[in-house]
């Protein structure tokens, strides 16, 4: 059966050295990240306990130490790396990520969308 229920951040803001040039990596720029994490809430609207459910300061945090951790030239690295995290600590059964880049004039961003499972 597939899972319905979802965390959801929407629009973290966090800054990380990215492009795909020199003198874009050179700047830290903002990105915007949502992610929503597939996983079951039964027991956590069921008993209205905490320890039932993910926190959502643990993948805040999750997300402003991996987006900073070292320069990628693309904001699908981001994506990548910030749910391969996400699953390797199990606190997701899926997550799906989105990135979002201010860096193509006339637009109001660029971003990836990527979905990925236990």
């Amino acid at each position: 059966m597939a899972l319905t229920d979802k965390i959801i951040i929407k629009d973290l803001e966090v800054n990380a050295h990215i492009g795909v040039t020199l003198e874009e990596q050179a700047r830290s720029q903002r990105l915007l990240v949502t992610v929503e994490l597939e996983r079951d809430l039964a027991e956590a609207g069921r008993s209205d306990t905490e320890s039932t459910t993910t926190g959502y300061d643990v993948i805040a945090e999750l997300i402003q130490n991996v987006v900073p951790s070292r320069t990628r030239k693309l904001i699908e690295a981001v994506a990548y790396d910030i749910a391969e995290a996400i699953l390797t600590k199990r606190l997701a059964a899926a997550v799906t990520v989105e990135v979002k880049k201010f860096s193509v004039p006339r637009t109001q961003y660029v971003a990836v969308n990527i979905r990925r499972t236990q």
